[in-house]
């Protein structure tokens, strides 16, 4: 069978601990398409990206993350140290079974069996990634890098109120209420942003959205337009919309057409810079982890992905 040497890291606890429950079947369609495979549980924030890192440097062709965003961003994680690939020639597999699993939809992914399939052979497709430099809830510097979605506003709100109860239910419904909440309570902060060379110019935001990926919030098309390929972020402005707003046309956020509601900007840019007086929270591939001030750039075709 001619398919990579593969590790396999899965949480278990993604999508409220149904990954965990589903394993013996998701281990037999990978038989099906990887043969033999090694595979580790993870149990604790950020090691599946030392699990990564390390069967990297053991000379694992592939890795393969079984989870929701959060653990394909720790799992990604492991390729880089900074913005330096760890084992350039290296392949990420995506099996997405979480909450959101938002950038399983970017993919197209629509089943558990055809997702393993996929893993079989050695074709692969070059893909951006996000870098971001930002403030941890803690005060510290951050570095961190993305697969798909990293945004600041009411969005990342939206990210620490996901709690595992809310999890525990459908990734729309957990983060349909979710965004109530949040939305209810949500002032927009004044932010100053800089896009690429332009200048840098103030702005009031309900969210500020840099899309590698198309879709998050489980399965709100914030950039309906993005290219996984095309060395830039799609970015995604909405001002002034309000927790009636969403009641009212929620829909346009599943079907992408929000971007032409009055208030909505949108634009491509390989890199930015946000700071705000006030505290501005900052999620990251649907995971809350920090604040800004925050520094984004694209790295281009960063990745190979498994396709």
């Amino acid at each position: 069978m001619d398919s990579y040497r593969s590790l396999v890291i899965v949480n278990p606890s993604s999508a409220a601990g149904a990954t965990g429950r589903r394993w013996n079947r998701i281990a037999k369609f990978l038989r099906l398409s990887l043969g033999d495979f090694q595979h580790a549980f993870t149990s604790a924030p950020d090691e599946a990206t030392a699990l990564s890192r390390a069967a990297l440097r053991k000379g694992y062709e592939m890795i393969v993350a079984v989870g929701g965003d959060g653990t394909l961003n720790e799992v990604a994680a492991g390729f880089f140290e900074g913005a330096t690939a760890v084992a350039p020639e290296a392949v990420l597999g995506v099996i997405a079974v979480g909450t959101g699993s938002d950038f399983g939809r970017t993919l197209g992914q629509t089943d558990l069996e055809s997702a393993c399939a996929a893993l079989g052979g050695r074709a692969t497709r070059a893909i951006d990634v996000g870098l971001a430099h930002f403030t941890s809830h803690e005060g510290a510097p951050a570095t961190r890098i993305f697969m798909n979605v990293a945004s600041f506003g009411v969005g990342a709100l939206v990210a620490r109120l996901v709690n595992p109860g809310l999890k525990s239910l459908s990734g729309r419904v957990a983060f349909t209420l979710a965004t109530l909440r949040a939305l209810a309570v949500y002032e927009a902060p004044s932010i100053v942003v800089q896009f690429d060379d332009a200048p840098a110019r103030s702005l009031a935001i309900t969210n500020c959205a840099f899309g590698n990926g198309r879709f998050f919030g489980a399965g709100m098309q914030v950039a309906p337009a993005a290219e996984l390929d095309d060395g830039e972020f799609d970015v995604t402005i909405w001002a002034g919309f309000g927790l009636k707003d969403f009641i009212a046309k929620r829909h346009t956020l599943y079907d992408g057409s929000h971007v032409r509601l009055p208030g909505t900007q949108t634009l491509r840019v390989r890199r930015a810079m946000a700071t705000s007086g006030s505290t501005v929270l900052l999620e990251i591939d649907g995971e809350s982890v920090g604040r800004l001030p925050v520094q984004l750039e694209i790295l281009p075709l960063a990745i190979r992905l498994k396709m």
